[in-house]
């Protein structure tokens, strides 16, 4: 029997939890100026808190859909949820940067019950619309990620950061109760009860030259774009610019390109193929990375766009490319997939927090140039071409 056609109230739910997913995961970073201040904390600490939760979304991310596989789609998603509010809420009260990063941590840890659990949802219970609601998806983590970054720049100027992660608590606690009464049961789930299975399909995919350096190229990718924009921060805040919270909150509306960038990609990649579409994209984020070195504000917003443009190119034809070369065990290779690419993420945090602390934004551009130039080492020395 063909599955019926989802509603709006169906594609609504789905974009909304990608939002939620990805409201907290980077909101930090407009204000980290201010966490300095309060919390005394140096550079190189609030990059660690930063980098905290993508380090522990990293570390589980292979694993959810396995345990989802054993236990259901609709309760891994919404206790998630339920799970991602507590932390967010607790962050407003942390006293030091340690107890802040304790709480990033856990933040992280409940983020891939959402995220790959939902990404399995869909494919299960809306094969015939696969595409349309995996954009509906992709564009509600857009339109969180950069949420996350402008509520809590604005917030902070109106009420304080420490009730701004109050309110975003309760709005994620609401996320929870609509995806509990608006998501449909799962109808089509089929319970694995083969562990063996997926520890058998985890091995080869570590002997995968396609998932490796899929998960290579994703590590370079996050680490370029989460160094980037967490110590653009601090240089904006700086001399000559002295941009407040609100004025670096705006510098993220950048991020809703990605909503206009990831559909587009799709007929890139079908003209010139995956690969060439990957250095191409690799080599903007490069140039618009050098660009922002320039010092007119303006231009350092272009380069921000350039290099802001050319990530979401690149991690949309890397997904490509592993769905069309790995054939067995997909999720379990995207799990794999998203370790790397937000193992990257976390360490770029606490690289180029060293990178700032000791020679500034200068510093900082050239460990994310040497990180892109080996992506491009990557996708030109080990991907197929496609």
């Amino acid at each position: 029997m063909k599955p019926a056609a989802p509603t709006l109230i169906e594609k609504f739910t789905v974009a909304m939890i990608g939002f939620f997913a990805f409201l907290q995961v980077y909101s930090v970073q407009a204000i980290l100026p201010v966490l300095m201040t309060d919390l005394r904390a140096s550079a190189v600490a609030v990059g660690v808190a930063v980098g905290a939760t993508v380090m522990a979304i990293a570390l589980t991310s292979p694993f959810m859909g396995m345990l989802s596989d054993a236990f259901g789609r609709k309760r891994f998603i919404v206790g998630s949820l339920l799970l991602l509010a507590i932390p967010t809420g607790m962050i407003g009260i942390s006293q030091t940067v340690d107890s802040l990063t304790f709480w990033r941590f856990l933040q992280g840890l409940a983020v891939p019950g959402i995220t790959v659990v939902l990404i399995a949802y869909i494919s299960e219970e809306y094969p015939e619309q696969m595409a349309q609601m995996m954009s509906l998806y992709v564009s509600g983590t857009v339109l969180g990620g950069f949420s996350g970054r402008f509520f809590a720049g604005h917030l902070h100027e109106l009420l304080g950061w420490r009730m701004g992660y109050g309110i975003m608590a309760i709005c994620t606690l609401i996320g929870a109760f609509w995806a509990l009464k608006m998501l449909p049961k799962s109808t089509r789930f089929i319970r694995s009860a083969n562990a063996k299975t997926a520890l058998s399909l985890l091995h080869s995919h570590t002997k995968n030259r396609h998932v490796l350096s899929a998960c290579l190229l994703g590590g370079c990718v996050l680490f370029s774009l989460v160094g980037c924009f967490t110590f653009i921060n601090l240089h904006l805040a700086d001399a000559p610019y002295h941009l407040n919270a609100s004025h670096l909150a705006n510098i993220f509306a950048l991020y809703l390109i990605g909503m206009v960038i990831t559909p587009l990609s799709g007929r890139v990649i079908a003209r010139i193929g995956m690969t060439k579409t990957i250095i191409l994209a690799v080599s903007c984020s490069l140039i618009g990375v050098l660009i922002t070195l320039a010092a007119p504000l303006p231009v350092i917003i272009i380069g921000l766009t350039i290099m802001s443009s050319g990530v979401f190119i690149t991690q949309s034809a890397t997904i490509s490319y592993i769905g069309s070369h790995v054939k067995e065990g997909r999720s379990l290779a995207s799990g794999l997939y998203y370790f790397g690419y937000y193992g990257g993420g976390s360490i770029g945090a606490w690289a180029c927090a060293i990178a700032y602390s000791h020679g500034g934004w200068g510093m900082t551009v050239a460990s994310i140039v040497g990180v892109q130039i080996l992506a491009l080492a990557v996708v030109m020395g080990l991907m197929k071409k496609a």
